[in-house]
């Protein structure tokens, strides 16, 4: 695995400190699985919708957390000790774990559960201190005297 210094970049920048882990996550997801598939769907300029295909979980087999800036979905089935024989087996229903890093102004909004889809929705938040605003530029004219003449 290459593994790509950031000194001379992080050297000159202010506030980027996980930038660093943020990549070095991202180049080691190589080995990430598959499984289960996802879609990430921008719906609005703001919002966001992540949605999981888990065929064969139900609502209490899901969990999703979010923790330091990484939205985390889990997905664990109990073994209901049912003996059954397969003569195909394509619905997974392994346990999985799914990680999605989330930028500083993305808040995470309401999961829903159906048709076998996870759906999470996804909001960016701009402060109102980092929204644009318009800056008025003030003119430092010199004071001028006005010297009234008699009409001659």
């Amino acid at each position: 695995m290459r593994r790509y210094d950031l000194s001379p970049l992080l050297r000159s920048t202010i506030g980027f400190d996980n930038l660093s882990r943020l990549l070095d996550s991202t180049l080691a997801a190589d080995n990430t699985p598959a499984y289960p598939p996802y879609n990430i769907e921008k719906l609005t300029e703001d919002t966001y919708q992540i949605s999981l295909a888990v065929a064969g979980f139900s609502a209490e087999d899901l969990h999703v957390v979010v923790e330091d800036g990484t939205l985390i979905v889990e997905g664990r089935t109990e073994d209901t000790g049912d003996e059954r024989t397969y003569l195909h087996r394509g619905i997974a229903t392994r346990a999985f774990e799914r990680r999605f890093e989330l930028a500083d102004m993305i808040k995470v909004g309401d999961a829903r559960f159906q048709n076998g889809l996870l759906e999470i929705d996804l909001e960016r938040e701009v402060p109102e201190h980092k929204k644009p605003r318009r800056i008025e530029i003030r003119s430092q004219q010199p004071d001028v005297k006005t010297i009234e003449a008699d009409a001659a």
